[in-house]
């Protein structure tokens, strides 16, 4: 397929660029923090909806859902070959070589490439966050789509209020694939995912919670939004 250039330029307007700095992340289960120094990198204002979805892949997965909504029911491994197909498609270097791994054990990334990528989870705090040090950077109902008021759907991106620093969604409507493996000894391939979704009460939906899943895993409220290393 051929991507829309009014779809690309959409994107890249909402590519919000941040500059290098430390992130303290904090894995709860083993009580453990660590310190991540990030590069300056660009991040999405939105995730990757299902309009921009179908746009690069020829079709979005099934969803009585809008084309405005984040897109759902794609896999750590969906996710990153539509950055590959995107990234080719906009005449840029893709970030991801990969082989036949279903599990992802293969998949290396080039974070000089200047292609679309997941963010590292890192980046991703570090961006919800947008200077704050509290659960959340807002009033929940104001900032996010929740169990208690998304009347059990997702809604169209940037319909809360956003962050200090433009990006919206990050709290809320859809959980977001990162790059990183969760924890290698305990839970093998599994990757993080961030943010919370529309179905969530609001112990999920903290700028500090981590999930995690198998890489082939798709569910109804966890979607991905794209990282730009320059």
């Amino acid at each position: 397929m051929t991507l829309d250039k009014t779809l690309l330029h959409e994107l890249d307007a909402r590519m919000i660029a941040l500059p290098a700095a430390e992130v303290i992340l904090r894995d709860e289960g083993t009580k453990t923090n660590w310190t991540v120094a990030l590069a300056p990198f660009r991040l999405a204002a939105v995730p990757v909806t299902r309009e921009l979805y179908a746009a690069v892949r020829g079709t979005a997965p099934p969803s009585s859902a809008g084309p405005r909504t984040p897109v759902t029911e794609v896999s750590w491994n969906d996710a990153i070959r539509f950055c590959n197909e995107l990234s080719l498609q906009a005449g840029l270097r893709p970030c991801y070589a990969f082989g036949d791994d279903p599990e992802a054990r293969d998949v290396t990334c080039d974070w000089e490439a200047d292609g679309y990528r997941l963010p590292s989870e890192a980046e991703w705090e570090y961006a919800c966050r947008a200077g704050t040090t509290g659960e959340r950077y807002g009033d929940l109902d104001a900032i996010a789509w929740h169990h208690g008021n998304s009347g059990g759907a997702p809604h169209d991106v940037a319909t809360r209020e956003p962050n200090a620093w433009g990006f919206y969604d990050t709290i809320g409507n859809a959980w977001e694939w990162c790059w990183d493996v969760y924890d290698a000894k305990v839970y093998g391939p599994y990757r993080v995912f961030r943010g919370g979704g529309w179905n969530d009460r609001p112990r999920g939906l903290r700028a500090a919670c981590r999930r995690r899943s198998h890489p082939t895993f798709r569910v109804d409220d966890l979607g991905f939004r794209l990282a730009r290393s320059r």
